[in-house]
């Protein structure tokens, strides 16, 4: 049977079906998978018992450790004086609902790095800290940073309630193919990419001497000029002119029950030490120390 040679009509209507057709079963491809998969996303891989970190900024313990924090007015002053938050039946009682938004990572500059026996490459230059969250809303006219930390044998426990969300702002500026990290000596906040370092705020731009950027090996010469000395067992830690992070028991704990106090970067930190909420605040500021060396805390 011969064909029938179609116009030149016909040709166009036949191309314009057939692309309606395409468009229609690309686009239920999409449905069946796209959507889908964008409402599921996949947990980070490279943050350990993710999924009990989410599990943990969701409970009730921590929302409401957030609600006794802002309950509480900002303390005056440059004391270090720890002051008691009330335990009341319901913290969160008339205040705004809220939640707390999915944890990211807080990367740091590793010791090895910092001392120059490790090589300049991300996997040895960089390893996770902890997690923060913050509000899904200001609570009490105030934003907070909620910090998690490993718990020994697997999952997180909460570690600290601090004022202001700088940590996470600066921690979800990852994007494809690049890693963020602190400097938390300077509380400089840079981005990795590739072997490329640039500062993201105004002490890392500082900390470069206000280079828009630098390879990781000069970073990491800088940074070993910097702290190299102060490691753990160096003259500056064993000569006793080191100090840190510390518990209300002196002695750094596994479980929320002795969490350290964590208040540098920021006015105020809730820390929960003994089982107690305690308020602490800023002695304002100071020079790098031991225990905020990477691996020290």
């Amino acid at each position: 049977m011969r064909a029938t040679p179609m116009t030149g009509g016909a040709v166009a209507s036949r191309l314009a079906r057939l692309t309606a057709v395409l468009a229609l079963g690309a686009s239920a491809l999409l449905c069946a998978t796209g959507p889908a998969t964008a409402a599921r996303d996949p947990l980070p891989a490279d943050i350990p018992d993710y999924q009990a970190a989410l599990t943990l900024v969701k409970s009730t313990p921590v929302l409401e450790a957030v609600c006794r924090f802002v309950s509480v007015p900002l303390p005056r002053g440059e004391t270090g004086t720890p002051q008691e938050i009330p335990d009341k039946p319901d913290p969160c009682a008339a205040l705004p609902t809220f939640t707390l938004k999915d944890p990211v990572a807080v990367n740091e500059i590793t010791p090895a790095f910092v001392a120059g026996t490790a090589q300049p490459t991300a996997i040895e230059a960089v390893r996770l800290s902890h997690l923060v969250s913050t509000a899904s809303v200001a609570v009490n006219d105030r934003k907070v940073t909620v910090m998690l930390a490993r718990t020994e044998g697997g999952g997180w426990h909460l570690a600290a309630v601090r004022e202001g969300d700088g940590d996470f702002a600066h921690a979800g500026m990852a994007g494809v193919g690049d890693l963020v990290f602190t400097e938390p000596q300077i509380r400089g906040w840079y981005r990795l990419r590739l072997l490329t370092v640039t500062p993201l705020n105004d002490p890392a731009r500082e900390g470069l001497g206000g280079r828009e950027s630098m390879s990781l090996a000069d970073y990491q010469k800088l940074v070993k000029s910097r702290y190299a000395d102060k490691l753990a067992g160096s003259e500056y830690d064993t000569g006793g002119f080191s100090s840190g992070y510390s518990t209300a028991s002196g002695e750094a704990g596994d479980g929320p029950s002795t969490a350290p106090l964590v208040v540098g970067g920021s006015a105020v930190a809730l820390a929960l030490v003994g089982g107690a909420l305690l308020l602490l605040r800023r002695r304002g500021p100071r020079p790098a120390r031991h225990n905020d060396l990477p691996g020290t805390a």
